[in-house]
């Protein structure tokens, strides 16, 4: 529906005139609420404007309800002329004469009312026509009245202003003289063969001003009948919309258009993929979809700052342009996303041309003020039929074929295969069942021993997670643990973990007296967003009578270089706070500095298994092992080796000094009752050869 004129300029136009007139004037808005009285009206109703703004204007104009309702019926003009009861302050009722104009507005239809007091001796007649032509003669609409054949009888000053005509310029001619070059014909014709029809039409029309100047405007006709049931008159009123008509080109653009880029947004982007759908659909052609992310967007945003990231994104999104036709469609979903719709694809290589264009122009240098930088795209592209025929599945499957080409090195682009929609699918089935497993105690834990590799007795133990799915049967950590992490489940099933194995730990000091540390893995997704409930955990600890030395939280080397994160460096200090012991997990493989070795106050070191499974006399990895745990020992720290799998690899660390160790040879991860078995043995679980050695040379 064509928007209409909003009733502020009638409000403005009140105020220049109302308050030097000697009649009553009130305006409403769409709700009936006063928005304006004069000076008039407080005087005849008693009320001061501060106290009759918003007040209803049924409150002072008691029957002005049936005015409304002869105004809202069809074929009715917009103004009427109306006798009836008018309401004081006191209560006080008296005799009212005036008329009520409608006001169109965008949201409804609000009212102005013009009145005065009616006594007895006076002609009401004479009084309703002074009225009447107060408003024709001050309103801010442009109005003007035709004879029964359309010649121009009258028009107001408002009519003069709006178009620049004069009144001799256009009295006594054909309303046609008025005619837009805008409209055809057939419009007119239409239009006026409503208005004999039903007595009235209203729409959008193009005004022209004697200058030439074209602008929109709101144009409503309504008729007078004589008492012969005749056309008496027709009354044109036309209000001026071009402000209204320029608001909603912003909020259109603003709804439909991303305000950095100025590029089609997500919603303007679904809208046209759609239409290239059902366009491609009736002609049996075939459409391209691109889904880009820019890569090493967010360490460019953090480090150099959002203004930067916003100059990047917006030299992404221009070069985005340039290399498309005039006829594709580029647009910024959100974020460092970006989508390219193309339409009409003759070949699939021309679409690969296009993919090794933007790769290639998107790793040039990015110029940001003094910085250069440098940042590469993954992209993911699938097709319109192949792939699929409506526009949700064609965005998942480049969504997909995106994280393929991240997950295969980034600075590419990866196709959709049917593959790629099959691990989709196991994916989310198997999400929703992650959402359940917990609630129906599908997890258990296991445990490994964490060996002293001098005397062989178990002095720790690793807690490893374990799901056992009801359809798939055991599933992979690997597998699962991304998942829990992506969704949030991890920080549950984490609580979960710590509270098992540290209720685990407790029962077997107790049972076995032995001084036995669990070690749990952290997640650095735990760390993140809400952080990890510590105070939880040390009411768990105290609830079991658990000293918090007894606990080992298990940590990467990633972990440490986010540690400019404040919240995970808060956290990460809580930990040495509260006494738990800290375990720098995979060391070796990662990149961050040894100074966080003492930042933290690590207790513990893993050497990764990797440089343990490669390990012989005299070879690098030997060389490497005994530096780190040279270099622990120096700095207070003890050493557990993983993956200690041969007698050879145990032979060599424990020669080099290592404190500890894990794997294979002594023992793979175990439930609990068989980890007790080993408990309560309390002997040395190295192999038989060695046992009873306190040393190896």
């Amino acid at each position: 529906m064509p928007t209409r004129p909003s009733d502020r300029s009638h409000i403005l136009a009140l105020l220049r005139l109302g308050d030097f007139s000697q009649d009553a004037f009130l305006a409403t808005d769409t709700r009936g609420a006063i928005v304006y009285m004069n000076r008039s009206a407080e005087r005849l109703f008693g009320y001061q404007r501060e106290t009759a703004l918003g007040m209803p204007v049924s409150t002072l104009l008691p029957d002005i309800g049936d005015v409304n309702a002869r105004l809202d019926q069809d074929g009715v003009r917009h103004t009427l002329l109306w006798r009836g009861p008018g309401q004081h302050c006191e209560s006080r009722i008296f005799p009212l004469a005036g008329a009520a104009t409608q006001i169109p507005s965008s949201s409804g239809r609000s009212h102005l009312y013009v009145m005065r007091q009616r006594h007895k001796d006076q002609d009401d007649t004479d009084r309703q026509a002074e009225l009447a032509s107060l408003v024709y003669r001050n309103t801010s609409e442009g109005m003007l009245v035709l004879d029964p054949k359309g010649i121009i009888l009258d028009v107001n000053p408002a009519f003069v202003s709006l178009r620049g005509r004069s009144e001799a310029d256009v009295i006594g001619r054909h309303v046609r003289c008025l005619n837009s070059p805008c409209h055809d014909r057939e419009f007119y014709r239409t239009m006026w063969r409503a208005v004999i029809e039903t007595g009235s039409w209203q729409g959008e029309h193009w005004g022209q001003h004697v200058n030439g100047e074209l602008y929109p405007e709101w144009l409503s006709i309504n008729t007078s009948f004589g008492d012969d049931g005749e056309v008496h008159r027709r009354v044109m009123i036309f209000s001026n919309i071009a402000e209204i008509k320029q608001a909603e080109a912003i909020i259109w653009k603003q709804a439909n258009f991303d305000r950095l880029t100025d590029l089609p947004n997500r919603q303007m982007f679904h809208d046209r993929l759609e239409q290239s759908i059902r366009k491609a659909q009736r002609s049996n052609g075939r459409l391209g979809l691109l889904f880009l992310d820019l890569d090493r967007f967010k360490e460019i945003n953090d480090t150099l700052g959002h203004a930067m990231g916003d100059d990047l994104l917006k030299e992404a999104a221009r070069r985005l342009s340039a290399c498309v036709r005039q006829s594709d469609t580029v647009a910024r979903l959100g974020g460092d996303e970006f989508t390219v719709l193309l339409d009409d694809v003759r070949e699939p290589r021309d679409v690969e041309r296009l993919t090794r264009s933007i790769l290639r122009t998107l790793a040039e240098p990015f110029r940001l003020g003094v910085e250069t930088v440098f940042i590469s795209t993954s992209i993911g592209v699938t097709f319109f039929p192949e792939d699929a025929t409506d526009a949700e599945s064609l965005l998942n499957n480049a969504d997909q074929a995106m994280y393929s080409a991240k997950a295969d090195g980034r600075n590419r682009s990866r196709y959709f295969t049917a593959s790629m929609q099959e691990r989709a699918q196991t994916r989310m089935r198997l999400v929703n069942d992650l959402h359940l497993a917990l609630d129906q105690n599908q997890f258990s834990l296991h445990f490994q021993p964490i060996v002293d590799l001098q005397d062989g007795r178990v002095a720790k133990a690793e807690t490893l997670l374990r799901w056992h799915h009801p359809v798939r049967g055991l599933v992979s950590p690997a597998e699962f643990i991304p998942l829990a992490e992506e969704t949030g489940i991890i920080r549950a099933l984490g609580d979960w973990v710590f509270c098992e194995a540290t209720r685990q730990a407790a029962e077997w000091r107790q049972r076995f007296s032995q001084d036995i540390q669990v070690s749990v893995n952290i997640s650095p997704a735990q760390l993140r967003h809400e952080g990890l409930d510590l105070a939880f955990w040390a009411a768990h600890l105290d609830t079991l009578g658990l000293h918090p030395r007894h606990v080992i939280v298990e940590i990467t080397e990633g972990l440490l270089m986010d540690s400019d994160d404040e919240r995970i460096r808060q956290q990460l200090e809580a930990f040495r706070n509260a006494g738990v012991r800290v375990a720098l997990d995979d060391f070796g493989t990662g990149y961050s500095s040894l100074s966080y070795l003492r930042k933290f106050n690590i207790d513990f070191l893993k050497i990764d298994q990797s440089f343990v499974a490669n390990l012989y006399p005299g070879g690098a990895d030997h060389a490497l092992c005994e530096a780190i745990i040279l270099l622990a020992h120096k700095l207070g720290l003890q050493v557990v080796a993983e993956g200690i799998e041969t007698a050879q690899q145990y032979e060599l660390l424990a020669a080099a000094g290592c404190d500890y160790g894990q794997g294979y040879l002594f023992a793979r991860p175990m439930p609990a009752h068989a980890f007790e078995a080993l408990l309560q043995a309390g002997t040395d679980i190295r192999p038989g050869q060695f046992q009873g050695r306190t040393a190896v040379g």
